[in-house]
């Protein structure tokens, strides 16, 4: 289902957090469940994917994910400060040792001057209380950075395991 660089980076994802016995929750705005999508294509998933809280809208950003409403009002939902809260409140809604975030603006339309088409911000938060955001600007077309997205916020979590 996925191209043969995003199963890759799942399965070691799968491997290294069975081998570490930890388990991974997603939440997810732009890529849209494609994240957990990803993971859980892969044989034995179960035993390391805790859950995945597609949040789109902000109200569910806050409803779901427990980020202040007066923080997405000042900082817009595609900034580092919404990436890392949705990141800590899907550790906090879960029983994950680690999580991810993705919330961006995959196109075709809704970029700006200073948030363009393809800027992507990812959380990582883990139980252990660290916590860090990574922004990303992608190039082309919607299914190209919400595929992109994928990829990096695998990297991202297998680089966090590993450490």
């Amino acid at each position: 289902m996925f191209p043969s660089d995003i199963h890759d980076l799942a399965r070691k994802l799968v491997e290294s957090c069975a081998a570490k016995k930890c388990f991974v929750a997603v939440a997810e705005s732009c890529t849209g469940g494609l994240i957990a999508g990803a993971i859980t294509e892969i044989p034995g998933a179960s035993d390391i994917f805790e859950r995945g809280l597609i949040t789109y809208g902000n109200l569910a950003k806050s409803e779901m994910l427990g980020v202040p409403a007066a923080l997405i009002e000042r900082h817009g939902a595609v900034s580092a400060e919404v990436a890392e809260a949705m990141a800590q409140g899907a550790i906090q809604k879960s029983r994950a040792d680690i999580a991810v975030s993705a919330t961006g603006i995959a196109g075709p339309g809704g970029g700006s001057t200073e948030k363009p088409v393809g800027l992507v911000f990812f959380g990582i938060a883990a139980r252990a209380g660290a916590a860090f955001h990574q922004r990303v600007q992608f190039k082309g077309g919607r299914d190209e950075v919400r595929l992109q997205s994928v990829k990096e916020a695998l990297r991202l979590l297998l680089a966090a395991i590993e450490d």
